[in-house]
């Protein structure tokens, strides 16, 4: 394949496979080795890179990202971040004069996380670096030299133009398009941000056949918001997802902001994490339990299903070869809507239980509850047993207490790495009593020391 890029300024074109990684190739071809790879599945961000579009300058992992999803792209590496005469970018001069590097393994990726928040104008730094990883320094001079940072321009230097592109047959441009290739090529690998099939490839070591990609497909990008309903397109990123949900349903936001990290959630799309099937993608929980309504192409032809209908068993969708998941309708409003992620990490972990709850009381009395958990079975699903045990009664504490021993009616989960099965049962159970509580009024915030 073909891809044509800015690297550092410099328009190149390469002749690439398609699933060659930005990483492996500026370290082995172009020896640009000042991105470090560290985790290679996208965790630690010693692999940062800021890549910048028509619309949008974000640090993303290097180790994850293939290099036909640059066509038409800017690409900067910590040694173009410095200005063309060996000026430091801000961020550069603030970590010196605040200490902010040990080991320097890790210095690369903070650096480029923090010139693209930098570039942004961004002041949450908590959050812009909570994809990078740092065993030595530690936190704290880090993020006082982002702060100190803050109020300087951002050089000249950064400020990229478009590079030079044609059309990519590796990646259509319009659905219609797209929807004639998949129908046609059924068994080819449809790749989004490859956040997930990224590692079938650094971690699997699988060689992948015909594969398309889904980035410069615009009509898959939109967000589009009618008087009741919200649509995100399946290519949105869950950046973009984030900003939304931010003013609309905050507590499935604050989920959001614990997906992944930054570079991982600019890489990311909603749609992929429906699409994969995964029993713990942290979206399914939230959008079953607002009642999401997914939408399907192949070919010429689609169809709408409610998505809690998706999920068939583990590792089986309701989606015929040749498919595509096209976007995902919510309601804009969910007054009760509520999302627990539990992970042994708060940033950027998988969960070991994610939670969604919706429940309507009318007159002190349930009328209606919806429930859904990822973590606890083969697919996402629904905790109806439960639901049963609350709709019709007062809500109260009491008939919380009685309800909760019907989860282990509704899932069988498994014993992992990340939690076993009895733990498991017992964290959901509390989240339905965290949700009494949080819904009635009272303080429930994890990262709050209580007196």
């Amino acid at each position: 394949m073909k891809v044509t890029f800015l690297l550092n300024g410099e328009t190149v074109e390469v002749e690439t496979p398609a699933t060659q990684t930005l990483l492996d190739w500026l370290r082995n071809t172009r020896g640009l080795t000042g991105t470090k790879e560290g985790c290679n599945e996208g965790d630690c961000g010693a692999c940062s890179v800021i890549v910048t579009d028509a619309t949008t300058k974000r640090a993303l992992n290097a180790c994850i990202l293939f290099m036909p999803q640059l066509h038409g792209k800017s690409v900067r590496t910590v040694e173009g971040i410095a200005g063309p005469n060996g000026e430091m970018h801000p961020v550069q001069e603030a970590m010196i004069a605040h200490h902010g590097s040990q080991c320097g393994f890790c210095t690369p990726g903070f650096i480029a996380a923090m010139a693209a928040g930098h570039a942004n104008g961004r002041t949450d730094h908590d959050d812009v670096l909570a994809g990078n990883l740092c065993r030595c320094t530690g936190y704290a001079p880090i993020i006082r030299a982002a702060m100190a940072a803050e109020i300087a321009p951002s050089p000249d230097w950064m400020n990229e133009r478009a590079a030079p592109e044609a059309p990519a047959p590796f990646a259509p441009e319009s659905l219609d398009a797209l929807a004639a290739w998949y129908a046609a090529n059924p068994d080819a690998t449809v790749i989004a941000g490859a956040t997930d099939v990224g590692l079938w490839v650094t971690k699997q070591l699988r060689d992948l056949d015909a594969v398309v990609f889904l980035n410069r497909c615009r009509d898959l990008q939109q967000i589009v918001a009618s008087e009741e309903t919200i649509t995100f397109g399946a290519g949105v990123t869950m950046v973009d997802v984030h900003q939304t949900l931010k003013i609309y349903h905050p507590s499935y936001a604050k989920m959001v902001r614990r997906y992944g990290s930054e570079q991982v959630r600019g890489a990311a799309t909603i749609g992929g994490n429906i699409a994969n099937g995964s029993p713990i993608g942290d979206n399914p929980p939230a959008l079953i339990a607002l009642g999401a309504t997914l939408h399907l192409r192949h070919g010429e032809v689609t169809r709408t299903i409610p998505l809690q209908d998706f999920f068939i068993a583990y590792g089986k969708q309701d989606r015929a070869k040749g498919e595509l998941v096209t976007g995902v309708t919510i309601p804009k409003s969910a007054p009760a809507l509520r999302v627990y992620k539990l992970s042994k990490r708060f940033d950027q972990d998988i969960s070991a239980v994610c939670g969604a709850f919706n429940v309507t009381v009318e007159d002190e009395k349930v009328q209606s509850a919806v429930i859904a958990f990822g973590g606890m079975a083969g697919t996402p699903a629904r905790a109806k047993a439960v639901e049963a045990a609350l709709v019709g009664r007062p809500w109260t504490r009491e008939t919380v207490q009685d309800a909760m021993p019907a989860f282990a009616a509704d899932y069988n989960p498994m014993s992992d790495m990340r939690a076993s099965a009895a733990y498991r049962l017992e964290a959901a159970q509390n989240m339905l009593l965290r949700y009494f509580a949080e819904i009635s009024g009272q303080a429930t915030s994890v990262l709050e020391v209580q007196p």
